[in-house]
């Protein structure tokens, strides 16, 4: 007999989210593996919550009101990575809690390339299919076998990537289904070991140098616009340094905005808007935000 699923109640999100701020959701639930949340989603006991899965807790914001709803955690207990060999292709699976750069360096160690951008990206498998993250030129969706979702009642479906529309920082199913991402299957092209980990090494010390790694950040707060750079518009709009609260533009790079200790969600918030404004008001650009932010107001 399997045990009841233990609910979490008015879980604290400002440990669960990469800046360490926001309020509190109403559930939450970590399973221990896809059978587990499969399980879970069957009988799911409040069904008239919306869901939301949460990997590491990147491009996330809860306000500070909190969030009604179930939020699943997947970072513990989906956490499965395996090779397979299929008519002499090998495939990667890792499932959506697998960290990125685990994910990265699991493919070096096997002698593969290809997967090393990835290291640079702070989130998971599920967060990466789902917005189709990437840097230093590279997607995560560039290297997509196929992927395995699951339903609200708990249905697990395997799907390719031709059944998607993959854009910039943005993917969704051509016929609008609402499965989440709970795995995918990668391909990538054997290469040199000690090469492939060389690079990650390069990547990683690139990042240091250009990003504000110290200090509580969500990543990239806008996306690029086409032909341009979000952190050189806001730069040129003399926002670096601009604070609200504990939340300041970071003075290393113009595209992160930083917690310097207790900042609350509305101060990120309203830097996110003023940062808008700035831009438009001096380049006549839009910028649209990378980040999700979901929740009530206080």
């Amino acid at each position: 007999m399997n045990p009841q699923p233990i609910l979490l109640e008015h879980v604290a999100m400002e440990r669960q989210t990469a800046w360490r701020a926001g309020g509190a959701a109403r559930f939450g639930y970590a399973p221990s593996s896809e059978k587990e949340l499969s399980v879970f989603l069957k009988s799911n006991s409040r069904p008239d919550l919306p869901l939301l899965f949460v990997g590491l807790g990147s491009n996330l914001l809860i306000r500070d009101g909190g969030l009604k709803a179930l939020v699943i955690f997947t970072h513990r207990g989906l956490s499965d990575m395996d090779v397979t060999v299929q008519n002499n292709d090998t495939f990667f699976y890792a499932s959506a809690g697998v960290a990125l750069p685990k994910l990265a360096r699991f493919a070096a160690n096997m002698g593969f390339e290809g997967a090393e951008f990835m290291a640079g990206i702070p989130g998971s498998v599920g967060g990466g299919l789902a917005m189709n993250a990437g840097c230093y030129g590279s997607e995560v969706w560039d290297y997509v076998e196929r992927v395995r979702t699951i339903t609200l009642d708990g249905e697990i479906k395997e799907r390719l990537p031709s059944d998607y529309i993959v854009e910039y920082r943005k993917v969704s199913h051509k016929r609008g289904r609402n499965d989440f991402f709970i795995g995918g299957w990668f391909r990538f092209n054997v290469g040199e070991k000690q090469k492939s980990r060389n690079r990650i090494k390069d990547l990683l010390k690139q990042r240091v140098q250009e990003q504000p790694l110290s200090k509580p950040n969500s990543g990239s707060v806008f996306r690029n616009p086409d032909g341009e750079f979000a952190a050189r518009l806001i730069e040129n709009s003399g926002l670096k340094g601009l604070q609200r609260g504990a939340a300041i533009v970071s003075d290393k790079h113009a595209n992160f905005i930083i917690n310097t200790g207790g900042a609350t969600a509305k101060n990120i918030e309203d830097l996110i808007f003023e940062i808008q404004s700035a831009v438009e008001s001096r380049s006549g650009v839009k910028l649209e935000k990378e980040v999700h932010i979901l929740g009530d107001h206080c």
